[in-house]
């Protein structure tokens, strides 16, 4: 049998495992609602329940991972009582990961179009109107979305077919460090300008009466509450076992629940930071910060075309987006590939071969439900809408539960819980926290299928 492969740094694993969980909803999520929700307010909410729900459920997956040393696929099959399903989960898992890639891989290509386009001064001279229309230009352009798609593929599973520590590895340090430096670049910058004051005031500041009550002075502290938890637990990507797979890499030297703590604060930082860049410049140049896809794609473009140098500056901020989504990409790559290796024992070339076909056919629908099949609705949303509230909405919160779980019920039915706890405490580091074992076991599954329920209230209850 084939030894498994392992991560050559300590450094490697926290890295990936951050670049999987960091994507455009640090970006640009983050920021906007802490925003939204009163500043530094919502922050400490936020972290709370990073503490309390999306560490201990990330620590379960590596632990699944480490001990299984198998994929979502498998990893369940290799820890279950004879007899029980749990395996069966794998295969959704899976499924969620290709969900994933399905609306990823396209922006991820729209951000090269766009380091591209700014680059070449393309946005320069035009207004908010200009940016908008180029912006709905590309969109419904299917031919120019296809190539750059295709080389986010391409890129994506070259870097995958090269191994995990001369390829996934050494190409996610790489680009986690140049994302990390350009944050900080652009952080400086922004904070630096003109009139960027009243944008770190507004982020900084606690505002109690904006967390608490809206523009019309009604009551939301539970919206905010539940604001706070879904960015928690959706920031880390938990659930589809995106981080048992680099569990599955790693050494018994360290203990799991340090590992991430590590994680979920390099996270974190990256998302705080990137507030630093958007409001400051925002509010610098009197443009009000708008959610979705208007904030990378619209607004912010008419943000740099008002700053100094800001070509240069606004081709450096989407190279920054690129390497946190192509990061993603990346890391999703290589649990999909282990899946098929440790599935049917295929080499992974072979597994790259079919899976480069596989996604960007996949990914088509996503890409074409923007133009020619925008007439298409499922559930009342578009294509790329769908997939990410299956994976969102759907995948996230119920496999999150699946793994929380089989961690620490009976070994009758289950992994069991002091089987778990052998796993996440070997090694070295901060010891996961034993005794709450009623909490993980009740409280806080009931605590992620809230938000699972609450989900769907937002997406189909009655609005106003």
């Amino acid at each position: 049998m084939k030894e498994r492969e392992t991560f050559a740094s300590r450094l490697g694993f926290v890295l990936i495992s951050a670049g999987c969980a960091i994507g455009l909803g640090n970006v640009w999520r983050f920021p906007y609602i802490v925003g939204q929700y009163g500043g530094a307010a919502f922050v400490l909410i936020y972290l709370v329940f990073l503490v309390i729900m999306g560490l201990p459920i990330m620590a379960m997956e590596f632990a699944v991972g480490r001990a299984s040393r198998k994929s979502v696929i498998v990893s369940f099959q290799q820890l279950e009582p004879k007899g029980t399903k749990w395996h069966w989960y794998g295969w959704f898992g899976m499924a969620g990961n290709y969900l994933l890639m399905m609306f990823y891989t396209t922006i991820a290509g729209w951000l090269m179009l766009y380091f591209f386009k700014m680059a070449l001064g393309q946005f320069e001279g035009l207004d908010t109107q200009g940016v908008t229309q180029a912006f709905g230009n590309m969109v419904a352009t299917p031919s120019i979305q296809v190539v750059f798609m295709a080389i986010v593929v391409v890129l994506g599973m070259l870097v995958c077919s090269q191994g995990l520590q001369n390829g996934v590895e050494k190409v996610n340090k790489f680009m986690m460090l140049c994302l990390l430096g350009l944050l900080v670049v652009l952080a400086v910058r922004a904070v630096t300008l003109p009139g960027a004051a009243a944008g770190l005031k507004f982020y900084l500041v606690p505002n109690f009466q904006n967390l608490m009550y809206n523009a019309e002075g009604q009551l939301r502290l539970g919206e905010a509450v539940y604001a706070a938890m879904g960015q928690a637990f959706f920031t880390l990507s938990l659930g589809i076992g995106a981080m048992a797979i680099f569990g599955s890499y790693i050494g018994k030297e360290r203990r799991l629940f340090g590992e991430a703590i590590n994680v979920g604060i390099l996270d974190t930082c990256v998302a705080f930071v990137s507030g630093l860049i958007i409001f400051p410049s925002a509010f610098a140049f009197g443009v009000n910060p708008d959610s979705g896809s208007n904030l990378i794609f619209v607004t912010l473009p008419n943000v740099f075309n008002a700053m100094p140098g800001g070509r240069l500056w606004g081709a450096l901020f989407f190279v920054f987006l690129f390497f946190a989504a192509l990061s993603t990409v990346t890391a999703v790559f290589e649990n999909i590939l282990a899946c098929w290796m440790d599935k049917w024992n295929m080499p992974r070339r072979k597994a790259v071969l079919i899976n480069l076909v596989l996604i960007f056919l996949l990914s088509l629908p996503c890409l074409l439900g923007n133009n020619l099949w925008s007439s298409i609705k499922l559930l009342g949303m578009g294509v790329m809408d769908f997939e990410d509230f299956l994976v969102s909405n759907n995948l996230l919160p119920l496999g999150s539960v699946i793994y929380l779980l089989f961690c620490c019920v009976s070994p009758k039915f289950g992994w069991g819980y002091q089987n778990f706890l052998q796993e996440a405490n070997q090694g070295q580091g901060v010891r996961f926290p034993a005794l709450f074992r009623v909490y993980f076991t009740y409280i806080l599954p009931i605590i992620v299928l809230i938000i699972f329920f609450l989900g769907y209230w937002d997406k189909f209850g009655p609005k106003g």
